[in-house]
């Protein structure tokens, strides 16, 4: 049986799995900070192809993050709720915790073996 939280789930599973991509993480923040922005200027920017730029944005317009607003014959695309950059941001202040603790758990084993070598 369907129960009513799956619905919400999947959609932000779905919404995760489209931001499983650096890229996409990248064109997320920076439309963040510069605002609507063409696919040539974001090609430009990023060194890379508009046919590359605009799958990543069908993508992240496949789930709402991204929104194509037409201006004469320029299309700027913008995110939809500018919220996504703080959650994003939210996530990289955890994995900066967790690399830290890595790298005292990394440090701490590694004075351990040279304290060991130092006994032998």
């Amino acid at each position: 049986m369907l129960r009513p939280a799956d619905g919400i789930y999947g959609m932000q599973a779905s919404l995760l799995k489209t931001l499983a991509s650096p890229r996409r993480l990248e064109l997320v923040h920076y439309l963040g900070e510069a605002g609507p922005t063409e696919v040539r200027k974001l090609a430009e920017h990023f060194g890379t192809t508009q046919p590359a730029i605009s799958q990543h944005l069908a993508a992240l317009r496949g789930v709402g993050l991204v929104d194509a607003v037409r201006d004469g014959r320029e299309v700027r695309y913008q995110l939809a709720d500018p919220e996504i950059v703080a959650a994003c941001g939210l996530m990289r202040q955890i994995l900066i915790r967790r690399i830290a603790k890595l790298g005292d758990l990394a440090a701490s084993f590694e004075s351990q073996m040279e304290s060991v070598g130092a006994n032998s």
